[in-house]
């Protein structure tokens, strides 16, 4: 039964291999360019790759570019790190990837470099000298550095780059950021946490100052570096007569299957509900609908799995009576941390019971600032 399993793989392995072009199923030393801007395509690309290509004697550089989005590491918590509620508003999504390392956020003016390799070959700092020899390539004398930490600073202080990877049982791959044209004014408004309060073991960004490489110096254009990269890419890995190979993730007939991954990276219970475990404490402002009365309330939540898994409520008794409030933190326990499933939870609530206006516009009042933390 067991060799029987192991023949239906690799036969399953084989056909999925056989669409590939022959670029990508050929050669030492590839260049690749995905010509999709939504995060989960090129997201679910890179897995594919590392998944289903055939890496021991081949390596390939993949260039990408998003539209608007926060990326977060696999074991961060996205609530913590950036601020969800004016991404709604804005309509930027919010993508867990499958590597670690911290959140980045990603637009036409940030490039993205994937470098595939055997899980013995994977070498960061290589790769990394790729980046910086193609910035020194384009612009003689520009100071840029690879650090420890294998980020790359622009004159010893500016972050330009970030890297974060994914370790296979054969296969890997190392990818980084290139901030070239990015928007800076919404990079810095999204990336703060979502509400106060919140505590947290999940693996934690670290706050560094950025700079675009446009602003050093106008000629550093986007198209400009992604042409240089690849050309130094080629150069490091000894590849005569490369060129750069447009890919579109899309295409089901090239990239079998990856339809199924770009929905799960997709999906809440991804980008959210493998979120560690978390507790938020934090003080909520209450005011009537006149806002002639102010008073505060306490709110403790403990969320696992995305999900809320306790409740309290600390509400002064001469604003409220403890009674609906207990009640309604109860009804909050098992659902979605987040708005589309908690606000129908609190409007069904205002609607079950009579109450006098006065006591209806304070639990409103009250239920619209939990809904916020989310």
């Amino acid at each position: 039964m067991v060799l029987r399993s192991l023949r239906v793989l690799r036969a399953q392995a084989g056909a999925s291999l056989s669409g590939l072009p022959a670029a990508l199923a050929t050669g030492s030393g590839l260049v690749l360019r995905s010509l999709s801007t939504d995060v989960f395509q090129n997201l679910a690309l890179e897995d594919w790759i590392h998944d289903n290509v055939d890496l021991q004697s081949r390596n390939i550089l993949l260039l990408w570019r998003n539209s608007s989005a926060v990326v977060v590491g696999r074991h961060q918590n996205p609530w913590q790190e950036c601020d969800l509620r004016l991404m709604r508003r804005s309509g930027v999504p919010v993508a867990r990837r499958r590597s670690g390392g911290g959140t980045v956020f990603h637009d036409p003016g940030n490039l993205n470099l994937t470098f595939f390799t055997s899980r013995k070959n994977y070498d960061r700092s290589r790769n990394l000298r790729v980046v910086t020899g193609a910035l020194k390539a384009l612009r003689p004398g520009i100071n840029v550095q690879a650090t420890d930490r294998f980020d790359i600073l622009l004159d010893g202080h500016y972050k330009i780059s970030g890297t974060a990877a994914k370790l296979g049982r054969t296969a890997a791959y190392h990818h980084c950021t290139l901030l070239c044209s990015a928007n800076r004014r919404l990079l810095s408004s999204l990336l703060r946490p979502t509400c106060p309060g919140i505590h947290s073991n999940a693996t934690a960004s670290l706050p560094s100052p950025v700079q675009n490489l446009l602003d050093h110096d106008p000629s550093l254009t986007p198209d400009s570096i992604l042409h240089q990269l690849a050309e130094q890419y080629l150069t490091e890995f000894g590849v005569r007569g490369g060129r750069v190979v447009p890919v579109q993730p899309a295409d089901e007939q090239t990239f079998g299957g990856i339809d199924r991954s770009v929905a799960a990276l997709r999906s809440w219970d991804w980008t959210h509900g493998r979120t560690p475990k978390f507790s938020v404490d934090t003080t909520l402002e209450l005011t009537d609908r006149a806002g002639s009365e102010i008073s505060t309330a306490t709110v403790h939540l403990e969320v696992k799995g995305g999900r809320v898994e306790r409740c309290e409520l600390a509400v002064p008794p001469d604003w409220l009576p403890g009674g609906p409030c207990m009640e309604l933190a109860s009804l909050l326990v098992g659902a979605r941390f987040c708005p589309s499933e908690t606000a129908p939870i609190a409007a069904a609530f205002l609607r079950s019971k009579p109450r006098n206006a006065g006591e209806e516009t304070r639990l409103g009042n009250l239920c619209e600032n939990i809904v916020a933390l989310m």
